[in-house]
């Protein structure tokens, strides 16, 4: 038995969905962060995003993929040898991932990459509990997309968080309330073509329920980078909340709990979900 792996399994069983296949993906996101650590990625970049938000700090849903941001504007970024070190790192641990760089015709804002493996292999290899990765389909992947944002907004703020397993390392983040900036831009803006990212609701509402201020000057420089504000328009609270409620009137909540019920372990969360209890529990939020 992998004791480090297993530690990590264990980590992971709670909160989230109980599946052994997405705490898996949760030990893979761990090492892909020490990975990037041990190639000094976050002297160039921080994490953010629902994944960033469930691992430092207790986010009680899943969450698949890795978002992370330079921390300032560089088209010449270079993604690959920070991918070979996620690369590198899932070897020495025993594991079984093909990672590969997101080949676009025209290079763009965000550099992606995707990890792929094969789920049950991958358990096994862990040696978790052998019913749960017999249960597993043979054929089911694994896989977790990375993004880069190479030209970041500016007025964000980062800390370092320390993580001790499997060996103590630290990641660059968005503060909190730079990040719930981030999850406001998108409801607020997210192009939703043909489904409602129910996840950034229930995200919504897990930062609104922790009293987490949102730094507006970061949101603000988000929405005029994504043309959703004017350079010169000014965002204040009572704005920021009737534009929140306008964004309700569009929204199916319905469709938007189905969207995130696979990914949260308590589906009575979803109950309340309306348009009437959105537009009320906004009128709560602060702003820093």
């Amino acid at each position: 038995m992998n004791e480090a792996l297993q530690q990590l399994m264990d980590q992971y069983k709670e909160p989230g969905t109980g599946k052994p296949e997405d705490q898996l993906r949760e030990v893979v996101q761990h090492l892909s962060l020490l990975g990037l650590w041990r190639s000094g990625f976050y002297h160039q970049a921080a994490f953010y995003g629902g994944t960033a938000l469930r691992v430092f700090h207790g986010l009680d849903r899943f969450s698949e993929d890795m978002d992370f941001s330079l921390l300032v504007p560089d088209s010449g970024f270079e993604l690959s040898p920070h991918l070979d070190a996620i690369r590198n790192e899932l070897t020495s641990f025993g594991l079984s991932f093909r990672v590969e760089q997101k080949t676009k015709p025209t290079r763009g804002a965000i550099e992606s990459a995707f990890l792929k493996g094969n789920t049950a292999t991958n358990l096994l290899i862990i040696e978790a509990d052998s019913e749960n990765a017999a249960a597993v389909h043979p054929h089911l992947v694994c896989k977790i997309e990375l993004e880069v944002d190479t030209d970041p907004p500016p007025g964000a703020r980062f800390e370092m968080k320390t993580v001790l397993v499997p060996i103590p390392f630290q990641v660059k983040l968005y503060t909190l309330p730079d990040l719930f900036a981030g999850k406001l831009h998108a409801v607020l803006c997210r192009s939703w073509k043909n489904r409602v990212k129910g996840r950034d609701y229930y995200d919504l509402v897990w930062y609104i329920g922790r009293n987490v201020p949102c730094h507006t000057a970061h949101l603000q420089a988000r929405m005029v980078q994504s043309g959703h504000l004017e350079p010169d328009a000014a965002l204040n609270r009572s704005g920021l909340i009737q534009r929140l409620q306008n964004r309700f009137e569009e929204v199916d909540f319905r469709k938007a709990a189905d969207d995130v019920r696979p990914f949260v372990k308590d589906p009575d969360a979803l109950k309340l979900w309306s348009r009437g209890f959105f537009d009320d529990i906004v009128k709560k939020i602060q702003i820093t």
